[in-house]
């Protein structure tokens, strides 16, 4: 499948612009305020809650980037981490959404310091995407992949196997954005879609994959190769 790459310098996810917004003018505000107040008493608090809320802020800040990345390895039957974070879950489960069978399901979970863009792990054809209202379970909980609130994407390969990819809430994260559609091609350099604060990608592989992660690996999206598949529909 020819690519057709637009390539721009790293930058602030559009997810993140009203948030920062607000929260630079909330340290404005309150900073400019702690200082007016304690201007001829003693400036101490200031400085602190000015070091604490710039941190935070700048937390937030690195939350919201957007890397532009490239694979330079060979994309064919190969499966790469669709987000920044630890690989939570390796396992062979019951997928009843979708398949009806058995698949291996490998979990990453992001906490708030990773980026939570998020990338197709293959390249192929997005046969199905749909999103499903749920509960907000911590995301490192089994029952979150189930019963959060959560987007499922499906993706066929150019081989013919079947991939599915699920963004999962947890219970700090309330906003799942997902760019991909249902008809559309995709490729494993694009972003699938983004998550607020904190949360969970699960891949759903066929049984036949070989599993190249493990259980605490960090991982870096779109660069870390998760799986290589058989190529066998």
């Amino acid at each position: 499948m020819g690519k057709i790459r637009n390539i721009k310098k790293p930058r602030l996810h559009s997810e993140g612009t009203t948030t920062l917004q607000v929260g630079f003018l909330a340290l404005l505000l309150i900073n400019g305020l702690l200082f007016y107040l304690l201007r001829e008493v003693t400036l101490l608090p200031f400085y602190v809650v000015l070091i604490v809320t710039v941190v935070a802020y700048l937390i937030i800040v690195n939350f919201f980037r957007c890397p532009i990345r490239i694979f330079n390895g060979d994309s064919e039957n190969t499966a790469v981490a669709a987000a920044d974070g630890k690989v939570v879950v390796i396992e062979e489960v019951e997928e009843n959404e979708y398949f009806r069978d058995r698949r291996i399901m490998v979990s990453i979970f992001m906490s708030v310091t990773n980026v939570h863009a998020n990338w197709f792990p293959v390249e192929g054809f997005v046969k199905k995407v749909e999103h499903h209202n749920g509960n907000f379970h911590k995301a490192w909980l089994p029952k979150a992949s189930t019963e959060n609130e959560r987007s499922t994407i499906v993706i066929e390969t150019p081989a013919g196997q079947q991939v599915l990819v699920r963004q999962v809430a947890g219970a700090v994260a309330r906003r799942i954005v997902t760019y991909a559609h249902a008809g559309e091609e995709c490729f494993i350099d694009e972003h699938l879609g983004f998550i607020k604060f904190g949360s969970r990608v699960d891949v759903y592989l066929p049984l036949d994959s070989e599993i190249l992660v493990k259980i605490g690996q960090t991982t870096v999206g779109n660069q870390t190769v998760v799986a290589r598949l058989s190529g066998k529909a």
